[in-house]
């Protein structure tokens, strides 16, 4: 049958107008089908990034047993994961495939700043982008076009939000308060007035080393006063893990021990206030980077003002959490809830910090403290040991995959800034930086202690002064300008430098400078008495009479030290379980020592010293006319090591033969 021509002309517009929308139809479905194979690859690509980071952990771990079983102390377990990362960034680098898309730099010039989050119309299709960082205009074509080298590059954020709290919390949950306090007048000259030193002096000698290369023609770009401050208090922060693993396998001197791991501990909480005060540095004026005495003064307030914030907000922290364990007795009974609170209130330190504008590192560190002297007293048997192996794991895994991720960083970083003078500057400036550091500061401290710190001393701890988490994880933090990405690439080759030769001589040095064992325990016990900070002896004393039995369920009770117009109060105050236990729950020490002047046997209410003396556990005058201490001296000097020790307090194995030398009637009960 014949159409007319305008009816034929309308069924052709017709059949084309079906067929351009089942064209649209069949366009869309392939861009659908696209976009979830690109989901599906990132997804995988996502899968491979991590699975690289656990064979990466586990191969270390293989690695490390294989060192232990052979005792081999030349290279630690941090040196072998940033040498696994090392070989698997190489393999990274040049053994993976490019992707075939390439970006396309479009033109925004109407706008005077970057925008964080970008909506892009492509074809009546909104699309959502997110700002990864500055881009020189020299580098625009040599973007990274491999998607592979984009996921191993994690968001500096994901240092300090999830792998840097359980590092900073074991160090304080984990520390020996009775070497840390015997010296803790020395570690907060090291941690405070040593750091301060120590930033100063480096960030003016890389001044000096900047306008040097400007001079020479190898700076090519701007690199105020302030970012080689900025620097100096990102170097300064030191961590010795390696000389300190050592330390413990050798048995070094404990005061040596607890000098260097104080200094570490502290020094990490005060280089990022530090860091913190030194971006706060904001002067009035056209010249924003000049010396201003007003800014300089603000700096101050602000560092004080961020640390005893933090301080402060960790310590409540653990408090209140001493006082939930110690208020909800009935967690005892379910270990699992009780360990997951405690795990959870301790994170929560970090993140409840930066989100009011303090430091977390610090906040935690303290909560870590805090909780080892209040909450593990309430916690049941089970959940202390839960709670001491679970954060030992966390910071044993966080720790090795920071420096798996440093190796792997010096091939998937993408902003690489490299200058010889200002490597070989930064160096010189660490080494003179830690020199006046710990010399001049030994010193002073040594007029006024009994014990001095030898030059031997002095020398390993001028020799430890590693570098590494800490400082790599403030590096890395903000690689947005010219002068912080030539920072963060010297930081990396410090690390590996610190870690590599100064952690691998550790053994060779500790050695030359005849630095090998414990001294007398029974000797170091006597002068740890004589040079307690006055301070914090009285701190003690308040802190075992009052605060401990309201925290906790130990110490002696209120209605004991109190006076007796608070015994109200007291009683109220005062749980059944204190006059069930009203000897102070002393916590473990990995490194407690018993010698034979130490060695105290109990019998029913009898105690008997390796030196002869005995006397009842009530009595207020010893057998030989001696006065007895009160008990919160008696719970000071067990808590620093100090006096004598029971053998059945602490668990301690001892052979028979070496109890029957104390030659005592009593102990033939025992069959000597």
């Amino acid at each position: 049958m014949q159409l007319p021509g305008r009816s034929r002309l309308l069924l052709l517009l017709l059949l084309r107008a079906g067929g351009l929308r089942a064209g649209e139809r069949s366009s869309s479905a392939m861009e659908e089908i696209a976009t979830e194979k690109e989901a599906e690859e990132s997804h995988r690509q996502d899968s491979v990034s991590l699975l690289t980071f656990i064979l990466l952990l586990t191969l270390t771990i293989l690695t490390i047993w294989l060192f232990k079983h052979r005792r081999v102390r030349f290279l630690h377990e941090t040196g072998l994961a940033m040498i696994y990362g090392l070989i698997v960034g190489v393999i990274l680098r040049y053994g993976s495939p490019s992707s075939s898309g390439h970006d396309k730099p479009f033109s925004c010039s109407q706008e005077d700043r970057p925008f964080t989050t970008l909506l892009v119309n492509v074809s009546g299709k909104f699309f959502e982008y997110t700002l990864k960082g500055e881009i020189s205009p020299g580098k625009i074509h040599n973007v990274e076009q491999n998607d592979m080298l984009r996921k191993v590059t994690f968001d500096p954020e994901v240092f300090f939000n999830i792998l840097l709290p359980p590092i900073i919390f074991h160090a304080g949950y984990s520390l020996k308060k009775r070497h840390f306090f015997r010296n803790l007048g020395s570690i907060l000259a090291y941690a405070f007035l040593g750091t301060a030193v120590s930033c100063f002096i480096i960030g003016n000698l890389m001044y000096g080393v900047v306008k040097l290369m400007k001079l020479v023609g190898q700076l090519s770009d701007k690199f105020y006063y302030t970012d080689c401050l900025l620097f100096g208090a990102v170097i300064s922060a030191t961590d010795p893990v390696t000389v300190l693993a050592i330390f413990n396998d050798l048995h070094a001197d404990v005061d040596l021990y607890a000098l260097l791991f104080g200094e570490s501990v502290l020094n990490d909480a005060v280089a990022i206030v530090l860091s913190s005060s030194i971006v706060a540095y904001q002067p009035t004026g056209e010249n924003t980077h000049a010396f201003d005495a007003a800014a300089f003064f603000k700096s101050v307030g602000v560092f004080l003002g961020i640390f005893s914030g933090s301080f402060m907000m960790g310590a409540v922290t653990g408090v209140v959490t001493a006082l939930i364990s110690f208020l909800f007795t009935k967690l005892h009974c379910f270990p699992l809830l009780e360990t997951a609170l405690f795990f959870l209130m301790s994170w929560s330190t970090f993140l409840l910090a930066e989100a009011c504008g303090f430091t977390g590192v610090v906040a935690v560190l303290f909560c870590g403290i805090t909780q080892a002297h209040y909450t593990y007293n309430n916690l049941s048997v089970e959940s202390r040991s839960r709670t001491k192996q679970l954060f030992e794991v966390l910071h044993f895994l966080a720790e090795n995959f920071i420096f798996s991720y440093m190796g792997l960083a010096l091939f998937t970083f993408q902003k690489h800034i490299f200058s010889p003078i200002f490597i070989i500057g930064a160096f010189i400036a660490i080494f003179l930086g830690r020199a006046a550091h710990i010399y001049p500061l030994s010193f002073f401290l040594n007029l006024g202690r009994r014990h001095k710190i030898s030059w031997n001393f002095q020398h390993m701890m001028m020799f430890s002064g590693l570098r590494g988490a800490m400082a790599f994880a403030l590096a890395i933090r903000d690689t947005a300008t010219y002068s912080h990405q030539m920072m963060f690439s010297t930081t990396l080759l410090i690390v590996f430098f610190t870690v590599w030769i100064i952690g691998g001589g550790t053994t060779p040095m500790l050695s030359w400078l005849n630095i090998r064992s414990d001294g007398p325990d029974s000797e170091r016990g006597n002068r740890t008495k004589q040079e307690s900070a006055w301070l914090f002896r009285l701190w003690y004393s308040f802190d075992h009479n009052y605060l401990k039995p309201i925290l906790t369920h130990s110490g002696p009770p209120l209605t004991t030290t109190l006076p007796s117009c608070c015994g109200l109060l007291a009683r109220c105050l005062t749980t059944p379980q204190v006059y069930d236990n009203q000897e102070q729950l002393r916590e473990e020490d990995s490194d407690f020592i018993l010698n034979d002047g130490d060695l105290t046997l109990t019998y029913g209410d009898t105690t008997i010293t390796a030196n002869g003396s005995s006397g009842s556990r009530t009595a207020t005058t010893s057998l030989d006319g001696r006065k007895t201490k009160s008990s919160s001296e008696e719970a000071l000097e067990h808590d620093l090591g100090m006096g004598d020790n029971e053998v059945t307090s602490r668990g301690t194995r001892l052979p028979l033969s070496r109890l029957c030398d104390l030659k005592k009637p009593l102990l033939l009960s025992l069959g000597c």
